[in-house]
């Protein structure tokens, strides 16, 4: 009965939000809470929401430190060599600017953080994807699914868990993984490429100073470009004949945030229009401490350094980083207080949506669920694929991945499946390389905080996200599979 419910309160949950019946953070409280109570464990629900908190405060904090961390850096100019570098590859060339997302969005991921990520790959992109009026689930669905397959580092998570649970190296692990995941790397510069054809297509080859020549038609679109405001949508941009703001910049407009993030989702794009979409690459910005580059890039460098080490954990490294980012840049109080107020709104949205993801997580382990859903699928696989146990394992990964988070996964359910390959002869390295098939599309899990970064500042319905990027996320795991049992990895 609960691999019955367990199953059905996460497919009421993506179909509530794909559907648009709730939102996200109502929908990761409400569902579960019900279904707490159908399972007869009403009353404890309370001691297990605050358990799920408890495991997710960590991440929480990460997310809020983070994010002021690297909204200072993008303040001050740390990332507009980035922009520049890759405007000028782009040339407002929607395949280009698609490509383009997904190079930055791996060459970021190199930290193993999907947040940073996230943060780094909007800011730099979402005022191009909006002047041109492109596709902002193509720019999320492409970071998202580029970042998974480098998730796979072994500082960036699931390659050290699948270490941890089976008793294995993690170069081991790691290393011989390289040709599969090069091979998913290239499928996802391969989409982005076919996708920004696509664009292209759709919008024209432009130049930045104008914007597209016709306004794409509705049929055209793909699922979740078509609203405005807070959606994905293509509408909101400046009419034709403004000057390039790339170029030129913009003053910023009294009582703006100046930095490069978006604003999130509920604010009215209309009425600020392009002015406030390209203040991140103002050069004349009021926040740019050009005295401090150095500063700035070595603070950096010295943070991902530390992450990279595990020297302390991350939050606490991120509270510090941000902590002296402050103090350094902006040494005047009223400065740090506005710089604080004009990352607030996106702090709160993902700390939110994280703490409403606990309940979530929090009501599936401790009913019980994940455990009976986990025993389920293991039990449901035939004895005759025994000695084909790493590829059940690549293939189970892509929906367990996806439907539990990866601690659930990797200590969990992994060992269940390494112990039924060992019955095979099928060795435990085979089996944990092969569990890394599933993390390009682990990404875009409701259950993973950082896609919620992702969608909020680049203003796109989750469920728009989510209904885009699933297929071509899946196609980029199995081509990591299909590879690693062509190479002989698994």
């Amino acid at each position: 009965m609960l691999t019955i419910l367990g199953f059905a309160m996460i497919a009421t949950f993506l179909v509530l939000i794909m559907t648009k019946k709730m939102s996200p953070i109502a929908a990761l409280v409400l569902i579960p809470a019900l279904f707490c109570v159908a399972v007869g464990q009403g009353a404890r629900l309370g001691d297990y929401v605050i358990e799920g908190v408890g495991n997710l405060a960590p991440t929480a904090a990460m997310l809020m430190f983070a994010i002021v961390y690297f909204g200072v850096m993008i303040d001050v100019g740390l990332f507009d060599p980035i922009v520049r570098g890759i405007l000028r590859f782009c040339q407002a060339d929607p395949m280009r600017i698609v490509v383009g997302t997904a190079v930055l969005a791996a060459v970021v991921s190199l930290d193993g953080d999907g947040s940073t990520t996230f943060i780094i790959t909007v800011s730099a992109m979402y005022p191009l994807y909006k002047r041109l009026k492109m596709s902002l689930v193509v720019m999320t669905g492409v970071a998202a699914t580029a970042n998974g397959v480098m998730n796979t580092l072994p500082w960036g998570g699931p390659t050290a868990r699948a270490a941890t649970a089976l008793k294995l190296d993690a170069s081991e692990i790691f290393v011989p993984m390289i040709p599969a995941l090069a091979m998913g790397l290239l499928a996802v510069f391969v989409l982005a490429y076919a996708l920004g054809i696509r664009e292209r297509k759709r919008l024209g080859t432009l130049t930045l100073g104008e914007a597209p020549a016709r306004e794409p038609e509705q049929e055209t679109v793909p699922a979740g470009i078509g609203g405005t405001g807070g959606t994905g949508g293509t509408g909101g941009t400046g009419g034709t004949g403004r000057k390039d703001r790339l170029r030129k910049g913009a003053a910023a407009s009294p009582g703006g945030t100046g930095t490069g993030a978006p604003a999130p989702a509920g604010g009215t794009e209309d009425q600020h229009g392009d002015d406030e979409e390209f203040q991140g690459l103002d050069p004349n910005r009021p926040t740019l401490r050009p005295g401090l580059y150095w500063f700035n890039a070595g603070l950096t460098a010295a943070l991902l350094t530390a992450m990279i080490l595990e020297l302390m954990p991350i939050p606490v490294l991120f509270l510090l980083g941000a902590a002296l980012a402050l103090t350094v840049n902006f040494p005047h109080m009223p400065d740090q207080r506005a710089r604080i107020a004009a990352h607030a709104d996106n702090v709160l949205n993902v700390s939110g949506m994280v703490f409403a993801a606990a309940v979530f997580t929090g009501v599936l382990t401790g009913t019980g669920m994940v455990e009976h859903m986990a025993d389920w699928v293991v039990g449901a696989v035939p004895e005759a694929m025994g000695p084909h146990m790493a590829i059940v394992t690549g293939l189970l990964s892509l929906p367990l991945t996806y439907f539990m988070s990866n601690d659930g996964f990797y200590f969990g359910v992994l060992p269940v499946l390494a112990e039924a390959g060992a019955a095979h002869g099928v060795s435990p390295l085979e089996i944990a390389r092969a569990s890394l098939a599933g993390q390009a599309l682990h990404m875009s899990s409701p259950l993973v905080p950082a896609v919620y970064v992702l969608v909020g500042m680049a203003k796109v319905e989750f469920g728009d996200h989510t209904r885009f990027t699933v297929k071509w996320a899946v196609l980029t795991s199995l081509v990591v599979l299909a590879s690693g049992i062509l190479f002989g990895i698994m």
